[in-house]
């Protein structure tokens, strides 16, 4: 089937595929001469013109746009040789083998879908939390706190301060209280010093010290 838009045949080119089925004489401006050519043209006309008769084709034609004939003429050819293929339904058999075979597939794809649907991974589990900042608690200082380790940083120093006074205290008692080791050596010119320095101590324990006298003024 030629698909040119020429002429009718005749001349050096021959009669086209129908007119050679007819076995007649093509001539200019033949309907059939731009669908069907002269080799093998003759044998899908021969179909065409078992199942529909030439006289019904070329009058289909004739009424057809010059731009969709193409098309009409393609459709003819396929539904005679479907007709021939399958009497009783002709195309419509092929019609209904082409749309069982789109519901096979339409059921098998629904299937493998299905199947995947159960072969999916399970998800990732999550990742571990991160770890929690410090609380405000742990982070700010409370003000009972606070005022616990002043007080505690005040008896220490009480403490320290009494200890002190404790370490220096005896230390001084016992310079007072113990003899001076060169009086007691020293024969009846040491009792003389050692007097002397009771004296001293009894005068100095009477009279007020400095502080006593700065506390007083």
């Amino acid at each position: 089937m030629s698909s040119g838009g020429g002429g009718g045949g005749g001349g050096g080119n021959g009669p086209c595929g129908a007119c050679k089925f007819l076995r007649r004489k093509c001539v200019s401006g033949c309907v059939f001469a731009p669908y069907f050519d002269s080799e093998q043209g003759a044998a899908h006309f021969a179909a065409v013109h078992k199942v529909f008769g030439a006289s019904n084709v070329s009058k289909l034609l004739l009424h057809i746009p010059a731009h969709k004939r193409l098309d009409a003429v393609v459709t003819v050819c396929y539904e005679a040789q479907a007709r021939l293929r399958d009497p009783v339904y002709g195309c419509v058999a092929h019609i209904f083998a082409l749309q069982q075979q789109v519901m096979n597939l339409q059921a098998e794809l629904a299937y493998m879908q299905a199947h995947l649907s159960t072969m999916e991974l399970p998800p990732p589990p999550p990742p571990p939390p991160a770890p929690s900042q410090p609380s405000a608690a742990f982070m700010s200082t409370s003000p009972d706190l606070i005022a616990s380790s002043s007080n505690s940083n005040f008896d220490l120093s009480a403490l320290f301060d009494h200890h002190s006074h404790y370490v220096i205290d005896p230390a001084s008692r016992f310079y007072r209280s113990q003899p001076d080791p060169a009086v007691t050596a020293g024969g009846a010119a040491g009792g003389e010093l050692h007097a002397l320095a009771r004296e001293l101590l009894t005068r100095r324990r009477s009279s007020p010290g400095p502080s006593t006298k700065a506390l007083s003024n």
